[in-house]
């Protein structure tokens, strides 16, 4: 399908696993495409990071030419160096507890520090810690892949806190925040009468937290690495139409 002019399409990523590997610098190549996809197009980023490590991430060149950045799952909103609202929220007492005991309980041995991170309007948590290095870091993949330790801690977090929200993000970590305050919150800033949008995650699945933003925009693809997403922006070059 065509769109004509009644239709502005604008493009909004996720950023760990699916324009940058998780929590890694993007890739030249992939710099230099995507930097030019943004001269042409309108981009938006949504993650549940901070803007310090997202600026990190994908370079200032690339976060400065992008419309809006929604930091913290979109409880932190930046146009560049402008900060256009953010969302203050403390994690209670008794759910910190909870992560708390999670953490302790885990049975995977190895633990780095930073393990409840506060940022704007959520918290990140992470049994092996938001310090662990990349190899430290696949331990935990590897472990969680198997005894699928993050999806069940979500589960019984929301079912024990119902006004929160908790739900697994990035590679190590469960993004927690009030009930609405996720990704599906940015969909506000948008005309969807007028226009277009298209969402790339790679955590659209039940659970993770790239699905709230999924289930409200119409054209969302689920990628696998910044390479899959390259792929579907090259077909919208090279054919102007849906990928």
């Amino acid at each position: 399908m065509i769109y004509g002019e009644e239709f502005v399409n604008k493009f909004i990523f996720d950023v760990d696993g699916t324009l940058t590997p998780s929590r890694q610098a993007i890739d030249k190549e992939f710099e230099f495409f995507f930097y030019n996809f943004c001269l042409g197009n309108d981009v938006y980023l949504v993650t549940g990071s901070d803007k310090e490590k997202t600026v990190e991430q994908i370079g200032e060149k690339i976060y400065n030419r992008c419309k809006r950045a929604y930091q913290c799952n979109g409880n932190d909103v930046w146009e560049g160096d402008n900060n256009i609202r953010t969302n203050e929220w403390t994690l209670p007492d008794l759910a910190r507890t909870f992560l708390i005991s999670c953490e302790y309980e885990s049975q995977f041995n190895l633990r780095t520090g930073n393990h409840i991170e506060e940022r704007p309007g959520m918290v990140n948590f992470s049994i092996v810690g938001r310090n662990a290095t990349i190899e430290e870091r696949a331990k935990y993949v590897a472990y969680d892949t198997k005894e699928n330790e993050r999806n069940t801690i979500a589960n019984a977090f929301n079912t024990m806190f119902p006004d929160l929200s908790a739900k697994v993000g990035g590679e190590t970590g469960i993004d927690i925040s009030p009930r609405g305050a996720d990704k599906s919150q940015v969909i506000k800033d948008f005309d969807t009468t007028k226009d277009n949008l298209w969402f790339f995650g790679d955590a659209i699945y039940e659970g993770g937290n790239d699905y709230p933003l999924a289930k409200v925009v119409k054209h969302h693809r689920k990628v696998n690495g910044w390479l899959h997403t390259k792929e579907y922006l090259q077909i919208f070059q090279d054919n102007g139409m849906a990928v």
